[in-house]
């Protein structure tokens, strides 16, 4: 009677925890041996957890989606792919990835966190072209996968956080160029949190500049990869969050992306907070006003249709 009672129990507790075992499959980018632009090599992945409780993946040669598919009784039929960030030297995959696919199904939207290759002249040939291979990869297995994931395929948006905001920004305005171009790889919205823009000295962050262009930067690859100068009006709406005292990834580089769409009249929503500094997440304890952007990402996505 004590095992049926348990059995029982467990029946009975198990939607409960449906939400809790939200990423239901790993898929690889690219068929094994068809990875393109890959060099044969010895790195090997490595994950760590930091003091701060944060995910660090690096060495990533083999590039993966995890998927975390909204509820059927909640799902709204939009999805976004997440770039977690990290100069393109890690991927800060936790409270930049998983964190924020669970936040996303619980209100309905479908989540990929994208485990995308870092930029190393050890392991590929023209590093640079790497990540956005990757991301318009992403983009189209999202899209070809649409059905089976109950999703619609005109509501799959991008987001992106400090080196992570650049791919996503490099998604939006890149997609219709360069090796892998293709429509089905355009986000229909990007969502940049305190994103690296520009790789202009006077706005780049030297690190995820020299990380992602390596042996062969150039001024026409740091002008090709300096978002604000690739818009259109073709871009994608977008979401931008930036605090003023970033000392990381300064503030300029969203107002750049910001008037960049503005001036061809895209859509884009702008939050500037005077405190909170860099890489925080939803980790806002402490940092004044900063506290309410997910809160404001929320209503836009409300606004935008993507939330009922």
């Amino acid at each position: 009677m004590k095992t049926i009672a348990r059995m029982l129990i467990a029946l009975s507790l198990s939607p409960l925890l449906q939400p809790v075992m939200a990423q239901t499959e790993t898929i690889n980018l690219w068929p094994e041996g068809k990875v393109p632009n890959s060099k044969t090599n010895t790195i090997q992945e490595k994950s760590e957890t930091d003091a701060q409780g944060i995910l660090r993946i690096s060495g990533v040669t083999v590039p993966t989606l995890a998927a975390y598919i909204a509820p059927k009784e909640k799902a709204t039929g939009a999805a976004v792919v997440i770039c977690p960030g990290g100069g393109y030297g890690i991927l800060a995959a936790s409270h930049e990835g998983s964190d924020f696919a669970k936040w996303f199904n619980e209100r309905g939207i479908t989540a990929f966190v994208l485990k995308y290759r870092l930029p190393s002249d050890k392991t590929m040939e023209h590093q640079h072209e790497v990540p956005l291979m990757d991301a318009m990869q992403a983009m189209k297995l999202v899209r070809q996968n649409a059905k089976k994931w109950n999703v619609d395929v005109s509501k799959i948006g991008i987001m992106g956080f400090s080196a992570g905001g650049h791919l996503a920004a490099t998604l939006s305005t890149h997609f219709n160029m360069g090796p892998k171009a293709s429509e089905e790889a355009k986000p229909n919205f990007s969502i940049l949190i305190y994103p690296v823009i520009s790789l202009l000295p006077e706005l780049a962050h030297a690190g995820s500049r020299d990380n992602l262009l390596g042996p062969e930067k150039s001024e026409e690859l740091i002008k090709y990869y300096s978002n604000e100068l690739q818009v259109t009006d073709k871009t994608p709406p977008a979401f931008l969050v930036h605090a003023t005292d970033d000392n990381g990834v300064p503030v300029e580089n969203s107002i750049a992306y910001y008037l960049a769409l503005k001036k061809v009249k895209v859509p884009v929503e702008m939050h500037l907070y005077p405190k909170g500094g860099h890489g925080y997440g939803m980790r806002t304890e402490g940092k004044g006003s900063l506290g309410g952007w997910p809160a404001a990402m929320e209503g836009w996505l409300k606004a935008m249709g993507y939330i009922k």
